[in-house]
């Protein structure tokens, strides 16, 4: 038997990931331990946790990988900031310091560090390294359903990659092109997130949804200006008009007078049309390039299945334009596509890659990403009793019934069970969900529940078996990873006068029979839900089905904004107590808001810095 824990840290998103024979056994972020959203820190947590869930000691694993390589990171930097000095040494004076004491000397500083979990630990050797973008893309690869694909891998920044194609065949995966830094389609949307007054690193999805209320009014613009793009997507960016090579921002004085206004301080300033536009044009920007991409690399390399890594991979909108342009016959995401999933690329790389050994199984090995920490109903009964709850005992099938009862009169219900899902999407394991077929849920989810801005949108969770009859898709879409229009016939075409309507105000305009988790643009991220993942999730669904004919539910992450998604009975009980919530349940416990004890009311509106 052969153990592998697979770890990223120090950058953003630390987990940590463990592999027995191959086979996925647990993986967690960070941050649902600490409570601090994009945990960058050691992640101390998360390794206690999958050894833990293993019931194994740190010194019985047999390698520990790291998900990237220290010494080519650090060269890509001395050799940056050498090109642009003498810009940059402000920065360069405050990375260098930290980089010579922990990240360059790395082995040392991990191996003190995994010494903590276990004082046997004492084989340095033990620990391996793997490149970043091959960690990103052996996450995609080895977990897919394929024994035949093309692994396309899009963030920020590895070593020096930024963008890379690679070929799995069995068990062997090669990178055979690469994009370098500073030429990054990460980074560019990241410019834009700067820009328009997001948070980078976080904010990219608020971007996303903020898009579809703008119109790509300066798409060639950015096309023209900031960039060299290629007909098969290549492409090179004009650092002209950023200044995250060596800078301490993002972008400059150029970028701001190119578009006419400075960066937006969310602090003073109101999103305008202005900033709906931005966003809709960096969208439709990095919509075009990949789209150039795929279409080059189905074509070049004739394989008709696709994998995506990396945290563009995350950007649901994209990935919905590559499946509809039918370039490939099958598309696999990686669920953690970020550097999260970096953890167990690691592994699996070594695994594999080093240690050569074959893929015989071929299926998808995420298990629905359900790989973090579960309960027994006596822990959490003990937990519940701690904290002063109100609680009933119930089955599965009265919890169906009641839950699927009060959801469809308007209730909103916290949806904790199983285990934990891994990557940043919520997927019925630790879950907010509400009716899809109420026009003032949205707003009320965001305003109410959630404390946060109120144009993001919801996504659906569909039974399998009734996608395509809701949405125009028909295929797996398991991880939420995939964004399709609301079927023609369950759409409600809009008024003349509804059209005219600026932006956000568009918020109310009831868009189709399932308004909750419709966009603006008749869009939604589906989740596919499949009984063989997630049985009580399905259930549930089914029961809602039977009492409405409506075979969908709002799934929303299970936290409110700037807070990471719930991971203990704890957790879940005080953002219950904290917001308008009116159910809490866990595994076979149901809480009744108005049965609470008042004085356990919280106010979690400034609980968690706002991402």
């Amino acid at each position: 038997m052969t153990t592998i824990l697979g770890i990223s840290a120090f950058y953003h998103d630390s987990a940590a990931s463990l592999i027995v024979d191959g086979e996925i056994k647990a993986a967690a972020q960070e941050e649902r331990f600490s409570r601090k959203k994009h945990d960058a820190s050691y992640p101390f947590n998360a390794i206690s946790y999958v050894l833990k869930e293993q019931g194994i000691t740190l010194n019985e694993v047999d390698y520990v990988v790291f998900f990237e390589k220290p010494f080519l990171k650090f060269e890509r930097l001395l050799e940056t900031y050498m090109a642009f000095a003498p810009k940059g040494f402000k920065s360069f004076s405050l990375s260098m310091p930290i980089w010579l004491r922990e990240k360059l000397f790395q082995k040392k500083f991990l191996f003190e560090n995994l010494k903590r979990h276990d004082e046997k630990f004492n084989d340095i050797n033990k620990i391996k390294f793997s490149e970043h973008h091959f960690s990103h893309a052996a996450s995609a690869f080895y977990p897919s359903p394929f024994k035949e694909a093309i692994v396309l891998t899009l963030d920020g920044v590895g070593e020096w990659a930024t963008t890379t194609v690679a070929i799995g065949k069995g068990n062997n995966l090669r990178i055979l092109k690469e994009i370098y830094f500073p030429h990054s389609l990460g980074l560019l949307y990241s410019a834009f997130t700067y820009y328009t007054g997001f948070k980078v690193n976080s904010g990219e999805y608020k971007v996303m949804g903020l898009a579809p209320y703008g119109k790509p009014k300066y798409k060639e613009l950015i096309i023209k200006n900031l960039m060299d793009l290629k007909e098969d997507g290549s492409f090179k960016l004009n650092m002209k008009y950023f200044n995250y090579a060596t800078g301490l921002t993002m972008t400059n004085k150029n970028f701001s007078n190119l578009f006419g206004q400075p960066v937006r301080d969310p602090k003073k300033d109101l999103l305008k049309e202005f900033h709906m536009d931005i966003a809709s044009s960096i969208q439709a920007v990095t919509e075009e390039i990949i789209l150039r991409l795929t279409k080059n690399i189905a074509n070049e390399y004739n394989i008709k299945n696709l994998c995506l890594a990396g945290g563009v991979a995350l950007n649901c909108v994209a990935n919905g334009r590559i499946l509809k342009e039918k370039n490939f016959e099958n598309i696999w995401i990686q669920p953690a596509a970020g550097d999260a999933g970096g953890s167990l690329g690691a592994a699996l790389a070594y695994w594999h890659s080093e240690l050569d050994n074959p893929r015989n199984d071929v299926r998808d090995k995420m298990r629905g990403a359900y790989l973090g920490p579960h309960y027994d109903n006596d822990y959490i009964e003990n937990q519940l009793k701690s904290l002063k709850a109100n609680f009933k005992k119930k089955t599965d099938s009265e919890i169906s019934l009641l839950v699927a009862k009060e959801l469809s009169n308007n209730k909103t219900v916290g949806w904790f069970q199983g285990r934990m899902e891994f990557g940043p999407r919520a997927l019925g394991g630790r879950s907010i969900l509400a009716d899809p077929r109420s026009d003032k849920m949205q707003k009320e989810l965001n305003l109410k529940i959630k404390f946060r801005e109120s144009f993001r949108p919801f996504a659906p969770s569909v039974l399998r078996e009734d996608v395509s009859e809701w949405f125009d898709l028909d295929c797996d879409s398991p991880y939420m990873l995939l964004v399709s229009e609301v079927k023609k016939n369950k759409q409600i075409k809009m008024k003349l006068e509804d059209e005219k309507l600026f932006g956000i105000e568009k918020l109310n305009v009831k868009r189709s029979s399932i308004p909750a988790i419709t966009h603006v643009d008749y869009s939604a991220r589906v989740q596919t839900v499949h009984k063989e993942t997630n049985p009580r999730y399905y259930d549930l669904i089914k029961e809602f089905k039977k009492n409405t004919n409506c075979p969908v539910l709002v799934n929303t992450s299970f936290n409110v904004r700037g807070e990471p998604i719930v991971c203990s009975v704890k957790d879940a009980f005080n953002c219950f107590m904290g917001t308008n919530l009116d159910i809490l349940v866990i595994e076979d416990f149901v809480l009744l808001k108005s049965e609470q004890d008042p004085s356990l009311l919280k106010d979690y509106r400034n609980k968690f810095e706002l991402d």
